[in-house]
């Protein structure tokens, strides 16, 4: 897969005010810890997430979305006739029926003339929208698009630790699968893509592969089941470990397919930017693909696991702080529940980067 025509114009993203450490969170399972026999710490020890945020209870993706966006065209300076798709990307949505888009596409006054659909793929939803986007600009479809998604964490992650406190019969061996969710964060993210006949920053979108291991669908899974578990927010089961060495197993060979289309080297690479899971995922990561840690910008430590917006987000504020300078060749290597890679490679100059702390509607 590779792409002649095709500039990353732009990212928009929107933080949470709220910060919640892990400290905070083992303070809510003191009971179960103590019950259990487990050590205080052992969440930022394993994970290496000190804290992450969320956005205020209730709040919906949809609206958030809207100001992401907003960030990402105003920070492109391109003409908003020009943008002819609004991809929503997130695993979370405001309902079913319409899709989010729509309240996204609205409120970011997009013409009537785009394309609107909501697009998830657990963790890699940002990314494979981008992709579509990049097909659509490539064919001239369109001239420009905009994909964005904002994950909101907080009920996945309170509604896990009710859990764990309620269940009586839960051990040390139990509680694993019910771990990984209690590193989740909140964040928005959006991406502007154009033709370069229209690129002002000039970063090209040089192309990439996708992979896929769906035998390991089962490896992280979750949804909501309202009669189990007595409420509507979500839960989620992981298989940590499994799903460590498969995903990276499948990186590694993702990698390899994405570097023989790109014509890169390992040597070749001059900062990438992964999915945000934890310290043990990074450094596995890293050395699996035979990448040097220093060429990576970490931002699990203080957000947690985003999920699509995680790339993204890390994306973003490393280019806000000039970890990604022009002239440059930067890797964005996804990965997601499923499992699903994509690797996408960029030839960097410059991307405009706008971004904002969510006050509320």
């Amino acid at each position: 897969m590779r792409f002649d025509n095709v500039c990353l114009e732009s990212i928009g993203y929107v933080l949470p005010k709220e910060i919640v450490s892990s400290e905070q969170v083992e303070q809510q399972l003191a009971n179960v810890y103590e019950r259990l026999g487990l050590p205080e710490g052992r969440l930022e020890l394993m994970t290496g997430i000190r804290e992450r945020r969320f956005f205020p209870p209730r709040s919906q993706p949809g609206p958030i979305s809207a100001v992401a966006a907003r960030m990402a065209i105003e920070a492109s300076e391109l003409p908003v006739e020009k943008l002819g798709a609004l991809l929503h990307g997130s695993v979370c949505r405001d309902q079913m029926e319409p899709a989010t888009a729509n309240l996204v596409h609205y409120r970011a006054g997009l013409p009537n003339s785009a394309l609107v659909l909501d697009l998830s793929n657990a963790c890699l939803g940002l990314l494979n929208g981008a992709v579509m986007l990049a097909q659509m600009i490539e064919l001239r479809q369109i001239q420009a698009g905009v994909i964005v998604g904002a994950e909101i964490g907080r009920p996945l992650v309170e509604g896990t630790i009710d859990s764990l406190i309620r269940d009586e019969t839960l051990t040390r061996k139990s509680i694993k699968p019910a771990f990984a969710s209690l590193t989740i964060g909140s964040a928005s993210a959006a991406f502007v893509l154009c033709h370069k006949d229209l690129s002002q920053k000039g970063t090209r979108l040089l192309g990439g592969e996708w992979m896929c291991d769906t035998e390991a669908h089962l490896l992280c899974a979750g949804g909501v089941e309202s009669e189990e578990h007595g409420d509507s927010r979500p839960r989620m089961e992981t298989d940590s470990e499994a799903l460590l060495h498969a995903g990276i197993k499948l990186a590694k060979a993702t990698w390899e397919r994405t570097k023989r289309t790109l014509e890169w080297t390992d040597e070749d690479v001059d900062r990438a930017f992964t999915h945000q899971v934890g310290k043990a995922h990074r450094n596995l990561l890293m050395e699996g693909l035979g990448l040097s840690t220093d060429c990576d910008y970490p931002i699990y430590d203080r957000f947690g696991n985003t999920g699509s917006a995680a790339l993204p987000l890390s994306l973003a504020l490393g280019a806000e702080q000039g970890f990604v300078q022009p002239d440059s060749r930067a890797a964005l290597l996804g990965i997601g529940s499923g499992l699903n890679s994509l690797m996408l490679g960029l030839d960097w100059k410059t991307v405009g980067v706008k971004g904002t702390v969510w006050e509320g509607e």
